[in-house]
């Protein structure tokens, strides 16, 4: 077992996994990395299982002490990390010395960055997911934001690792998009043939307003047909609410399980990764699948990540 200290925490850092799904009905949201595609790459580069918890920093990245020697990978946006004062790069395994320090700064492009460590971060798990849920203070480390001064365990099982050149044959497919393809929501009858036709066609900014429980979006409103009053019901992750003021809010990841708003659409599993990496200011636009063609792309991701051929031998 090895293990290594916060030096600074960055803006916001917490440990996560691939979340608790499933566990909508007993109120409990599914938390799990932002962007999966990310952190199960970053995993497999050190020989970690997929779903092996992982530091997830956002906008602004922490420093971080080795107290022995390891094997790390960063994977998701750049943060200018430095190891020892020289650059380390992204999406390749780096071997870490006893004693070395890592550092992350401000992103340079998306939101989130990753850093998997060889054996996985070890903290309890909580209805079977090492996920921070900060709102509710479980999962993670202690269920919270990490801080100055903790110090986290790494071990367990490793496994063939995944080659610079796979992470790239992947990366080439799976880059985040700023085009959400989305299916049609629950109540997307509620709503005019115009209107989904704006709300598709029309450019959406996120706003500062946005975290792991949903982001909020500006841009031209979209009504409903009628005045809707609609009693409280489950939603899905990936769900596109619109406000009384006809505006969109993703939910994501550390959702709440129930809403009362109409939601015109889901943005479908396959580009989840992809709201991951939004910041705020960032510009989307949306655009309607059928529910035949978000499975064909949930499949085709799934081959894709789990290819032997990305695999060294």
């Amino acid at each position: 077992m090895t293990s290594f200290e916060v030096i600074a925490p960055g803006l916001l850092t917490t440990v996560q996994d691939l979340g608790r799904p499933g566990s909508g009905p007993s109120g409990v949201s599914p938390s799990g990395a932002a962007d999966a595609i990310s952190l199960r790459i970053g995993n497999r580069l050190v020989g970690n299982a997929e779903g092996a918890a992982a530091l997830e920093m956002t906008l602004l990245g922490g420093s971080f002490l080795f107290h022995d020697a390891a094997v790390v990978a960063l994977a998701g946006s750049d943060f200018g990390a430095t190891l020892d004062g020289a650059p380390a790069g992204l999406w390749t395994s780096l071997k870490v010395g006893a004693g070395a320090t890592l550092r992350l700064g401000a992103t340079r492009s998306g939101a989130r960055c990753y850093l998997c460590v060889a054996g996985g971060v070890r903290v309890p798990e909580f209805l079977g997911s090492s996920s921070t849920h900060i709102l509710s203070g479980t999962g993670g480390f202690k269920g919270r934001a990490l801080r100055k001064g903790d110090v986290l365990a790494t071990g367990g099982q490793r496994l063939p690792l995944l080659t610079k050149q796979g992470a790239a044959q992947a990366l080439g497919v799976l880059s985040p998009r700023k085009i959400l393809r989305v299916t049609e929501g629950p109540q997307s009858k509620l709503f005019s043939g115009e209107a989904r036709r704006a709300f598709a066609g029309g450019a959406y900014r996120l706003t500062e307003a946005c975290d792991r429980m949903g982001l909020r979006l500006e841009g031209g409103a979209v009504k409903t047909r009628r005045e809707v009053s609609m009693i409280s019901e489950g939603v899905s992750l990936g769900a596109v609410q619109i406000t009384a003021a006809g505006l969109p809010i993703i939910l994501f990841v550390d959702q709440q399980t129930a809403g009362g708003y109409p939601k015109i659409a889901n943005v479908i599993s396959a580009d989840m990764h992809c709201v991951g990496q939004l910041r705020p200011r960032d510009e989307i636009r949306f655009e309607f699948v059928t529910f035949a063609t978000a499975r064909k792309l949930f499949l085709e991701q799934g081959k894709l990540m789990a290819s032997a051929e990305l695999l060294e031998e």
